[in-house]
């Protein structure tokens, strides 16, 4: 920490704790961000307390159980005999240095920033807090959450962000199913209420990260998370806009991007696709779209990719009717199997995913609908959505019972060429085969 830097005196044992490897960090939320964060501050040799009002959540974790594919029991038992442990019980708050929070900031059903998270969980752990703990919020939220909903509460309570605690916001960066990065050497994002807060904060995700990058305020961090999920969100919207032009012209969107991506300067390849997944994509954009308008700024240009990417799977659900009806078969009474549940491949994370949004489309079109998915064997229970359905097996005998063939998320574990030999029909809408034949591009 910069010897510059004056820390106030109920600050002093926190920046002692976190230098001497001895601070105790409390994670709040248990899922896809949150797990792999307590993971690896298990790793680096601090004691970790995981919170989460899921009871299953916990008792899988204390049982060394994993309900997050990629993160094996193996891991979950090596965190285990380094001290981690998880609980429901928000009195244990008092317990820790450091409160990361890691819940999800989803939108209402108007498409507005629903914070309910983040407030009920600082709200069920300030009863608990003391002076000199630092706060961290890692959920992605619109510019001024950090400030405007968490420094209030905490000075209500006595706790005066570069006084007697530390508050910063460092947004996640998490990438499933990313081979070559991790929670450990994905760059880190972190911006402070103070200079004191900001520099706590640094010196602790220090010990579990490679490379932090300090900004200059709370705001600064939170912009800049959104800005990394809108730039992805306008790009893959002109992609699927362009595909759609692509279709209707009979080019092959995949061969164009392709020779695009040749030129080695000024272009960078985006795939289409049936519409964005994950919690963060979908969602992060009209969080600032919402904020903005306080500012009497319409963001059209966000909100137009918004539309065209959320317009995707009935694209899809069109190309499927097309192809059914060129066969002679309604959409209704069909059976339809959808390849891949998850948002993208290779992992069991069906956040917001197309995919299921195809599903419910057909199935209120009065198809007879199935999946495949060797990353989700049953399908998750959703707020929005409800399938009582369990993976099918994929062999020529199971495609020989549907009609169509759906490919939504192209997983590297399906056989592609017995796909393509056994399938009535396959819409494919990941560029995986090539057109022609029982073969629909979408």
């Amino acid at each position: 920490m910069p010897a510059s830097t004056h820390v106030n005196e109920p600050l002093a044992s926190l920046q002692e704790r976190i230098a001497n490897q001895q601070a105790i960090v409390g994670i709040y939320g248990l899922g896809y961000v949150g797990l792999p964060l307590a993971l690896r501050f298990a790793e680096v040799g601090l004691k970790v307390i995981g919170f989460d009002i899921d009871p299953k959540k916990v008792e899988l974790l204390n049982s060394s159980q994993s309900y997050i594919e990629r993160l094996t029991p193996e891991l979950i038992q090596a965190a285990r005999s380094r001290g981690f442990e998880a609980t429901g019980d928000f009195t244990r708050t008092r317990e820790v240095d450091a409160l990361i929070i890691c819940v999800p900031t989803p939108l209402n059903a108007h498409r507005e920033p629903d914070l309910s998270f983040i407030i009920n969980t600082i709200e069920a752990a300030l009863p608990h807090m003391r002076t000199g703990q630092l706060v961290s919020l890692e959920s992605t939220t619109w510019p001024g959450t950090t400030e405007e909903i968490l420094a209030p509460r905490l000075r209500a309570q006595g706790l005066n962000p570069g006084e007697n605690c530390a508050l910063v916001f460092s947004p996640e960066r998490e990438d499933p199913g990313n081979p070559h990065y991790g929670t450990k050497n994905i760059p880190k994002v972190i911006g402070g209420s103070t200079p004191s807060c900001l520099a706590l904060g640094t010196a602790l995700y220090q010990h579990a990260i490679q490379t932090m990058v300090p900004v200059s305020s709370t705001r600064a961090a939170e912009m800049t998370k959104l800005l990394e999920n809108i730039h992805r969100s306008v790009n893959i919207g002109l992609v699927n806009e362009m595909k759609i032009v692509a279709d209707k012209m009979g080019i092959n969107i995949h061969e164009v991007i392709e020779a695009a991506a040749t030129k080695p300067f000024g272009f960078v390849p985006y795939k289409p696709g049936p519409g964005l997944g994950g919690h963060c994509i979908p969602i992060d954009p009209f969080y600032l779209t919402w904020k903005a308008r306080e500012y009497g700024v319409n963001t059209r240009f966000i909100e137009l990719a918004g539309e065209i990417n959320h317009h995707m799977p009935h694209w899809v659900v069109g190309k499927i009717a097309d192809a059914l009806n060129d066969r002679g078969k309604p959409i209704k009474g069909s059976r339809i199997l959808v390849l891949g549940l998850a948002y993208k491949k290779n992992i069991d994370d069906t956040r917001e995913s197309p995919a299921v949004e195809i599903m419910d489309l057909l199935q209120a079109k009065g198809a007879h609908i199935a999946y495949s998915d060797p990353h989700v064997p049953v399908f998750p229970r959703k707020r929005d959505y409800h399938f009582d359905l369990k993976s099918e097996p994929l062999n020529a005998d199971t495609l020989g019972r549907y009609d169509c063939v759906v490919l939504a998320t192209d997983h590297d574990g399906f056989d592609y060429a017995m796909l393509q030999s056994h399938a009535a029909l396959i819409v494919d809408t990941r560029g995986r085969f090539k057109a022609g034949g029982n073969t629909v591009a979408a």
